[in-house]
């Protein structure tokens, strides 16, 4: 009994593979053209994160400076319609600090005074003349300063300086009267009021300079002093001085 065999016929590769199938084509297609043409995504949600700019911001340079102030013989203070009085503030002094910066003018030191070194000397007797007379021993004029401050230019010698004080009248131990306050920028140029006026000096390289100012001085809660001073008025500060300026 013979047997047959069933012949087997291999399937031919090359032409199994002669086509790439059509599926196997298209996906390399999207494939590459997602590779060279990427796709984004927009989203309105609002928890997504947002690019920061971060700005920075170059703080301007600042210079430091010591300041000494002293105020000389040779100063006039004077008020309302009546003389000027002739008065010796010698040893009146404050310090200061100065500082300069990059937004500043090019030669402008902007000056703050230490209040709690500043000093000017009272009128009285000893430091003041009126009419060529000394005041009478019982009156006094004290001076309480409650703000110095402004600018110094290196290069021109002016000087502005805000100036606000109070100044209190006692006669002995039987009156003193409400303070008086007093505001005016002490200036080495021209201070011109409605009655009074005064011409400053520049700061030379001594150091050496003459500030005035005109100020207003309003009524005070004293009958005595409103008639007697006429207020409201004028009064003119005149002081001789000297300014130092120093690096820190």
């Amino acid at each position: 009994m013979g047997s047959k065999i069933n012949s087997y016929t291999s399937p031919n590769l090359s032409k199994l593979f002669t086509k790439t199938p059509t599926v196997l084509v298209s996906s390399i297609s999207i494939q590459s053209k997602l590779r060279t043409h990427p796709i984004f995504f927009s989203s309105n949600n609002q928890n997504q994160q947002e690019p920061t700019t971060t700005t920075q911001f170059q703080v301007p340079k600042t210079s430091l400076y010591s300041v000494k102030f002293n105020t000389l013989k040779s100063c006039k203070l004077g008020i309302s319609k009546f003389p000027d009085f002739v008065y010796n503030a010698e040893g009146g002094k404050g310090i200061g600090i100065g500082t300069k910066t990059e937004t500043n003018l090019p030669n402008e030191v902007s000056i703050n005074f230490d209040l709690q070194t500043l000093y000017i000397p009272p009128l009285n007797s000893a430091t003041t003349r009126f009419l060529g007379l000394p005041l009478p021993p019982f009156l006094k004029i004290e001076i309480s300063p409650e703000l110095f401050r402004g600018t110094i230019d290196e290069e021109s010698g002016k000087v502005d300086l805000e100036f606000k004080a109070k100044f209190w009248f006692s006669a002995g131990s039987i009156y003193k009267a409400p303070p008086l306050l007093v505001e005016t920028v002490l200036t080495s140029e021209e201070s011109v009021g409605t009655a009074r006026r005064g011409k400053g000096e520049r700061l030379n390289k001594e150091g050496k300079c003459r500030l005035v100012g005109v100020a207003t001085v309003d009524p005070i809660d004293d009958f005595f002093m409103n008639t007697f001073l006429g207020l409201p008025t004028e009064c003119l500060a005149d002081l001789n001085a000297t300014i130092y300026i120093s690096s820190s």
